[in-house]
Parts: structure tokens; sequence; C-alpha cells
């Protein structure tokens, strides 16, 4: 099973010749070659074009704000291949069944949305937690990534489950140590023995980029989940990428 972690960047920034118009089909090009099999999205506000795009997918996420229209983190997965089971949502804050509530100085409204998932072929249960932490409050960071290791924590141990998102932090920071502390296993580490092989935002720059953000990327796994392989998407054309972060993959199984 492969899975993708795509923070999309929205259309409506004012990004010139990076803008959404310009690089939709690029940035579409470039999720179907790898041919994943469920689809994180972080800054999804152009739900219609990629429910287009993908017509074999099914897709879950729930609206970040009151009276909005952007499933901000929604989870795609193929349809022939997995049934849904459950879905759900919450937003991290301490208040998190309250729609577009946040807390702890962060800067914007963040939320986790969930999907429980069968594998038609061979019956095995998994969870999918999809999120983005906040980009300014390091405070904020640390009481998400906990508030998500506490409600991950409510499954049985060996229970798989799988955690994508942008966490506007390295392996450095202490909310990435708050996932490892509650069971979470970086796929990428797993494989290449580094957890911050370079910065995964580049502000579409690629290689060129000067910041020092280092891969804020991310794709865990806990309980029964094995690791494949695992790769960041560097793909450009004439310069220009399909959004302002490298998108990154892992491919799993998952136990019995």
């Amino acid at each position: 099973m492969k899975i993708l972690t795509c923070n999309l960047r929205g259309f409506g920034e004012g990004d010139g010749l990076d803008a959404w118009i310009h690089r939709k089909d690029w940035c579409i090009e470039v999720i179907k070659s790898q041919s994943p099999d469920i689809i994180c999205y972080q800054e999804m506000a152009q739900i219609a074009d990629m429910t287009a795009a993908f017509p074999d997918y099914d897709s879950y996420g729930i609206i970040d704000e009151p009276c909005g229209d952007r499933p901000t983190n929604t989870i795609f997965y193929r349809r022939e291949s997995y049934a849904q089971r459950s879905a759900g949502g919450y937003w991290l804050s301490e208040t998190p069944h309250v729609p577009g509530s946040k807390s702890w100085e962060s800067q914007c409204v963040r939320l986790a949305n969930w999907v429980t998932l069968e594998d038609r072929a061979t019956g095995k249960e998994f969870r999918v937690v999809n999120t983005h932490l906040d980009h300014i409050g390091q405070d904020a960071r640390e009481q998400q990534a906990k508030l998500i290791v506490e409600d991950s924590s409510a499954y049985p141990a060996d229970y798989p489950q799988i955690l994508t998102g942008d966490m506007n932090c390295d392996s450095s920071n202490r909310a990435i140590d708050t996932f490892k502390s509650g069971g979470w296993i970086d796929t990428y580490g797993t494989i290449h023995g580094n957890e911050n092989p370079g910065h995964t935002y580049h502000a579409f720059l690629g290689p060129d980029d000067t910041t020092e953000y280092g891969k804020i990327d991310w794709v865990f796994g806990k309980g029964k989940i094995q690791t494949v392989d695992a790769a960041i998407i560097t793909e450009s054309r004439n310069n220009r990428y399909p959004s302002d972060h490298y998108f990154v993959s892992a491919t799993v199984n998952i136990g019995s």
C-alpha cells in the first residue's frame, strides 16, 4: 500500500507563475505517476479539481471553519481497494469538538481528519490520520501533537495506524518527540536511517531554497505497520514545481 502526503498550497495566494491555474495539470500528473493507494492532502482548497482528477478514489475531510468550504486535510483512497468503516475528525484545540476552535496561541485553525478502512482483498482493517500542525506557535505544535497521540492511544497498541501531515517542524523539534513518545515511527527514517535529509518545504524554489526547515512533511506508522519503502518526490518541469512542498511517500504492509 502506497501513501502520499501532499501539501498542495492553496490556489488563492497570489503566486504568479506558481499559481494553481498554472501548475494544476502538472501537480495532478506528479501525483498520478506515483500510483498511490491513499493520498493525504493539506491546504486542500482544490477539492473540485482533485475529485474530478481522481474519479477512482473516495474521499473524506471535514471543513476547517464554520460556514467554510475547505476540507483542508482531505484523505483520498482507492475505491476498489478499500471500504470505509468509520470516519471523523477533531480540532486541535482545548475544545476539539467545537468547529473552528483553536488554542495555545495557534496562529491558524488546525484539525485532524481520520478514516478507518478495510482492505477489500485481505479484510485487514487500519486507520489513517491526516493533519497539519501550526506554523508559528511552538507550544501549539506540541499541544496539537499531544492531542493526536491521545486520540491514537485509544486504540490497541498493535492496531495498524498511519499518521500523515505537514508538521511544520523537523526531527529536532519537541513536537516530533511527542509523536515518537506516543508510539509513532517515521517511515522515512526507518528506510533511510535519516529523519532529516533536507527541506521538504521549498517555497517553489526546489534545491535553490536556502531555508533550514528540514523535512517537515511526515508519514508515521504505529502498530502492525511494516515500512518497505519511502521517498521524497522532487520532480520539476522547467524549474517549476507542483507545490511549494515536496510530496513524501511511504509504502507499507499492514500486519495481521
